[in-house]
């Protein structure tokens, strides 16, 4: 299945969670899409449907394709310490999610296309790629020709504060990812365990 470009909002509505992270899509209608979407006569989910629902919720969240969400479970299944952690720290750890928790990018899929326009560095070096994995103490930069980039520059005006296991100085235009995150710093409305269920079935 490929990457889902379309509204999110939708999506949002669909799934009964914010993929943004802020909430607003659910503000004014907190229930499905569609003409039938605020129907309550609606049977009980399966618990397959549950645990699909739960695992295209975290993958429309990260904005990562089929292919690449099963590799990164595959990988966490490989780490020490409880698999669907590790895989949510992992999808942390993905250069276009460290851009956007920096506040570089608004939103994850803007921060995956800053990426991809080769405005970012890792350690002093170019990467365009948004699914590299940075590794704790990696130093992440605004490359020095796009230090001037609007959208870069009017995101970081909107930001308050950057997630706790990020440093990033808005006068230089860097910063250091300086730790992987702890679960409790994560969406805490993630059902991780069901997707571990998804996928060992």
């Amino acid at each position: 299945m490929s990457r889902y470009t379309g509204p999110m909002y939708k999506k949002s509505r669909h799934l009964g969670f914010s993929l943004l992270e802020t909430g607003k899509e659910l503000v004014k209608k907190p229930y499905g899409p569609g003409q039938h979407g605020n129907d309550r006569r609606r049977g009980k989910a399966s618990e397959y449907k549950l645990q699909l629902m739960e695992k295209q919720k975290v993958r429309l969240m990260y904005g990562v394709n089929e292919k690449q969400f099963r590799l990164t479970f595959e990988k966490a299944a490989k780490m020490k310490g409880i698999q669907g952690e590790n895989f949510l720290k992992l999808l942390e750890s993905r250069l276009d999610n460290v851009v956007y928790r920096m506040g570089i990018a608004t939103t994850r899929r803007a921060a995956r296309q800053v990426v991809n326009h080769g405005h970012i560095t890792v350690n002093g070096k170019k990467v365009d790629i948004p699914s590299y994995q940075v590794k704790p103490g990696d130093v992440i930069a605004v490359k020095e020709s796009s230090k001037d980039h609007k959208a870069i520059l009017e995101s970081l005006e909107k930001v308050n504060k950057t997630a706790s296991y990020v440093e990033f100085d808005k006068k230089k235009l860097s910063g250091t990812y300086v730790r992987m995150p702890e679960r409790s710093e994560l969406p805490a409305d993630i059902k991780e365990s069901m997707i571990v269920e998804f996928y060992n079935k």
